[in-house]
């Protein structure tokens, strides 16, 4: 069966419908109202939070939220992709891919309702290669038809890869050196959309065709206030909204906003709830469903 995580579950109701955020570590409880997100993590331990596995619509808990101990090695992880779960009443597969050092990991475990792995089925590491040292972040676009990924390095350089069978370049473009983080807020068969913030405070979408040559369209969305994040999270909200969480690690606090279809300064930003002190993990992701299931139509 076909799922979706507590974490990233979204309503097909209107955007302007009633928005529930869990609080830090209470993912497990019902979605009560259109959409939610609760940020995934991985801990200081190695371990990483599942925010309690769901199946079907609407969700229904079969596992419980909180740590899967054992998935990484204590302080390893610098930054993580998207984490894909694939659930059933027995447990589930999830996948991603992390950098630890200087190199890029694909991860896949599965595990049973108690978040322990099982025994014979699939819990492996595969290193993928070096040379990301200077990377400062990495995402996943995944649909029924591709796989790309895309790498920031400390440059301002943003990279393109196609993964199929293995990681191929799939250009390069300059130019995003104020960037502090990147959600992924659009994937479709032409188009990637990113919705990202820089240092100096701006909001702004980055619209990146799927054709051969990479020619990101940057649009202003906002031009002040957004610079204390350092991490942006986004899932979908009714049919082209978006629910997108910005984590301050200095106050370990974390802002949820209710975002409209995406349309320049033009964008309904609508601050819908924080939740102080509680987010003090190194590393924060979000949790994805299966593409089939899993679209983002943000922009």
């Amino acid at each position: 069966m076909r799922r979706t995580i507590v974490s990233s579950l979204a309503g097909a109701v209107a955007l302007t419908a009633a928005v529930f955020v869990p609080s830090a570590h209470a993912a497990g409880s019902a979605a009560t109202g259109a959409c939610s997100l609760a940020p995934g993590s991985v801990l200081d331990s190695g371990a990483q939070d599942n925010g309690g596995i769901t199946v079907g619509y609407p969700a229904r808990t079969v596992g419980l939220p909180g740590p899967i101990f054992g998935v990484f090695a204590p302080g390893a992880v610098r930054f993580s992709t998207t984490f894909t779960s694939d659930a059933s009443n027995l447990g589930a597969t999830n996948e991603g891919w992390v950098v630890q050092g200087d190199s890029l990991y694909y991860r896949l475990y599965s595990i049973d309702t108690m978040n322990e792995f099982v025994p014979g089925l699939p819990n492996a590491t595969q290193r993928i290669g070096g040379g990301w040292s200077k990377f400062t972040a990495l995402e996943i676009s995944q649909t029924r038809a591709r796989t790309t990924a895309y790498g920031l390095r400390n440059d301002g350089t943003l990279f393109r890869w196609t993964v199929a069978g293995g990681w191929k370049a799939a250009g390069s473009a300059p130019g995003f050196a104020a960037v502090k983080s990147m959600a992924l807020i659009s994937k479709t068969a032409t188009y990637d959309t990113f919705l990202a913030n820089t240092r100096g405070g701006a909001l702004y979408t980055i619209h990146i065709s799927t054709a051969a040559t990479i020619k990101p369209i940057v649009k202003p969305v906002r031009t002040k206030t957004w610079q204390g994040f350092e991490k942006l999270l986004a899932s979908k909200c009714g049919n082209y909204g978006t629910l997108l969480v910005g984590i301050d690690k200095d106050t370990k606090t974390a802002h949820w906003y209710a975002v409209g279809r995406a349309n320049g300064t033009a964008t309904v930003i609508n601050h819908v709830s924080s939740s102080e002190g509680s987010y003090k993990a190194p590393v924060y992701f979000r949790w994805g469903s299966t593409p089939d299931i899993d679209q983002l139509n943000g922009e």
